[in-house]
This record gives structure tokens, sequence and C-alpha cells, in this order.
């Protein structure tokens, strides 16, 4: 018999659903809202789910918000982009409560035991890291925006450092960072935050005690993520060099090309900011980015997706193969058949739900209507609602009240789900029976 404690699961679920729906609520207080038409509360619920799940996706314009408005947008952000991995770890260290084996395996299924597996420990560095980084990124972009904002300017260069490091996406800039693809200082802080946020504090906390205090080497995942992280940026600003060279940016210098081309092969990994327009790439392009959106950012991060070391250790055993115990070698490790599984399986449920999401969208937006939205956009922001990326071809605001729901709840999976499919189950201690071995023809 097959036992799996899911408590710790049931909590996490009803922590971002209650953050969702008191943002929701607060978001729908006439106070929060400046814009012309009142704000209705499935827009005030996307917004929530959006911000909490740090997607970016939105139906209406954030800029319309009230200072208010865009200030509990911003706690709804931070909240979503740590609570991940805070909100267990300091449920986990409640006072008085025993901390079983089990919960300590949750903790290190987000933490490595070789950095850290105390969970106040860790709720101090994810703190510590997240506030100094974002602070640092707020001053810098301050200086970004004094040219260019006129008013508020120290509430729209927090808001951008949190929104980035957090791979939010969110702008309080009606066009985005469109009006940034030439600038160099606000493209590049913002790239930096991105990454630094989509590495996650795994790497962040291992590169600052193997390097900086001179411990040792990085472990295999910091390698794995720096790696991988390195190769997908560069193998995207190339995609796209290639791609719009001569459409979304043939208006800029050679400079300023391989400067976008790098932002958008940044931002598209779960990030969702925009220097380009997307739905003015070509659909080649559009492809291109549903593969970037999918792999996402690293684990215990800010970002979402698959990861990038679920799609590693999949391209490497498609690629080199794997031994005769399922396992493979690498950077002198190796790596199990158990974990090699589940990355596989974990790739397989994640493309089942952006399946069903894409479903259901054809059904409540295609199906027997007429509507100006295609199957190219319903594909791209089902893609992007899942890996919490927050780009969009347009067609999210005119979507029907039964498309705002899907996504939401696409977005929840993208961020939550996920999470909770990486965790494994408990099994119970029971004798193990060996039965006969079959074989099924494969390919």
């Amino acid at each position: 018999m097959v036992r799996v404690h899911s408590s710790e699961k049931l909590v996490l679920f009803g922590f971002f659903t209650t953050v969702i729906l008191v943002g929701s609520g607060l978001l729908s207080l006439p106070a929060a809202w400046s814009g012309a038409k009142p704000l209705g509360y499935i827009d005030a619920l996307f917004t929530s789910a959006s911000a909490v799940c740090v997607t970016g996706l939105i139906t209406v314009d954030t800029a319309q918000f009230s200072v208010l408005g865009k200030f509990v947008i911003l706690l709804l952000i931070q909240t979503g982009g740590l609570g991940i991995i805070s909100f267990t770890t300091l449920y986990l260290a409640v006072p008085k409560r025993k901390i079983s084996f089990r919960s300590i395996h949750i903790i290190k299924e987000y933490y490595l035991d070789t950095v850290e597996y105390q969970a106040n420990n860790i709720v101090r560095n994810i703190i510590v890291a997240a506030f100094s980084i974002e602070l640092v990124g707020a001053v810098l972009l301050y200086f970004g925006f004094e040219s260019t904002v006129r008013h508020g300017l120290l509430l729209v260069a927090i808001f951008h450092s949190v929104s980035a490091f957090c791979n939010a996406g969110f702008s309080t800039f009606s066009n985005g960072l469109l009006p940034y693809v030439g600038n160099p200082f606000v493209s590049l802080v913002i790239m930096a935050l991105i990454v630094l946020g989509g590495i996650g504090f795994v790497v962040i906390q291992d590169v600052w005690r193997r390097v900086a205090i001179g411990r040792g080497r990085l472990l295999l995942h910091t390698r794995v993520v720096i790696v991988t992280t390195f190769v997908l940026i560069i193998f995207g600003a190339g995609g796209y060099l290639v791609l719009e060279w001569s459409n979304q940016l043939r208006s800029l210098s050679p400079g300023h090309r391989l400067l976008a081309a790098l932002f958008q092969s940044v931002t598209t990994r779960t990030a969702g900011f925009n220097t380009i327009d997307q739905a003015g790439m070509y659909p080649s392009s559009k492809l291109f980015t549903l593969i970037l959106m999918f792999v996402g950012g690293a684990p215990g991060s800010t970002a979402g997706g698959i990861k990038v070391t679920t799609t590693a250790i999949i391209v490497l055993a498609a690629v080199r193969g794997v031994g005769s115990g399922g396992e493979m070698t690498v950077g002198k490790r190796k790596i199990g058949g158990a974990a090699i599984a589940r990355a596989h399986i974990f790739a397989v449920k994640a493309l089942a739900l952006l399946f069903v999401c894409i479903f259901l969208l054809t059904l409540t937006e295609l199906h027997g209507r007429a509507t100006e939205i295609t199957f190219l956009q319903i594909v791209f922001e089902s893609f992007s609602a899942f890996g919490t990326v927050g780009l969009s071809l347009g067609a999210t605001q005119h979507l029907t009240a039964l498309g705002k729901i899907v996504i939401i709840l696409t977005m929840f999976a993208g961020r939550v789900g996920l999470i909770s499919f990486a965790i494994p189950g408990v099994r119970a201690m029971h004798p193990t029976i060996e039965f006969p071995e079959g074989e099924v023809l494969i390919g």
C-alpha cells in the first residue's frame, strides 16, 4: 500500500490561494483603482493571481492602478516570489512543532543539504539575499529612470526592481519597457535582476560561499544551473538575432540589436518584460519563444517553467544515453536513474497540463463564437501563463470570463502545482514484491 502525506502541500496551496483572494479584495477597493471605468472583480482576481504567481499577464493596464493599488501589487509580487520556499520552511519551523524526517526531506527538495537545511537559516538567507539584491537594483534603476520618469520615481524604481528579481514582469508603464530598448543601463540592470532571481537561492548562496569566501568547488547543481543558463541565454539571443534581424530589430543599430536580442532571450524564460513588440514578431520567433518559456529558470528560484536542471538532464540523457542502471555521469558525478526518471515525468506532467489549458481555451474562446483571437495566440498565452512568464500577443485582455479563469488556474498550476509535482510522496514501508521482467517495444 502506498501512502502519500499531502498536508504540507495542502498548506502551501492554501497559503497561495488565501493570498490571491485577499489581494483580489484589496485591488477591488475603489481607492486602489484610478481608471475611467470601474474595475471588475474578475480582473482584480486575475491581477492578484498573476502577481502572486509572478507571471505578469494582465487584463487591465497596471498603470491605471492608484499608488495604493500598485503598492498592493508590489506586495503580492514579493509574497509570491519568495513564498514558495520561505513560507514552507517557516511553517516547518513553527516553535514547539516537531519537524519530521519527511519535513526535512521537503526542505532538501528546495535546498541541497550540502548548502543548508535548517529552516530558520534558509528563510533568513532568502530574505537577506532577496532584499539586498532588490535594494541595489532599485538604487540603480532610480538613476536609470531619472531622466524619463517625472512622478513617483522612487516607487517606479522599487516596483521594477522587485518585479524583475521576482521574475514577475509587471511594469507601471503602459507600454512596458519598449521605450528603453536602446538604453543599455536600464536593460542590463533589469537583465541582471532577472538572472539573479532566476538562478535560485541555492546557487546564489553556493557561489557566495564557494567563490567569495573561497570554500572549495561549486556544487554540481550550481554548475549545471550556471552553464545551462548561460547556454540558453546565448542560444536565445542568437536565435532572435537571426530570426528578427530584418523585422523587430531592423530599426536599431547593431549594438542595440544585440542588446535587444539578449534582453528578449533573458526575459523570455519567465520574466515577462518586453523591449520589442511580441505580437509583431515572425511566427517562427513566437514558436522559438515557446521553447524558452517552457524551460524557465532554476529550482528554488522565483522563476517558473520546468526548470533548467530538468531540461539539462533530459537533453543529456537523450544525447548521451544512460547506463545499464539508468544512470549517467555529469561533471564527474553520477546522476541516478531515479532522478532522470523524475525529470522526464516532471516534463510529461507539465506538457499534459499545458495541453489541458490549450484545449479548454479553444473551447471557451474559439468554439462556436466569432473572435479575433487566433489559435497561435491561445498557445502562446497558455505557455506564458504556465511558465509564469507574462509575455503576451495581446489576447489575454480579450478573453472571456471563463477564459480568464482558465488562465488563472494555469498560472497557479505553473507556479504552485509544479512544485508539488516535484515533491515525491512518502511511501509506507512494506515488503517489495519482485515481478518477472517484461518487454515492451519502444519507438
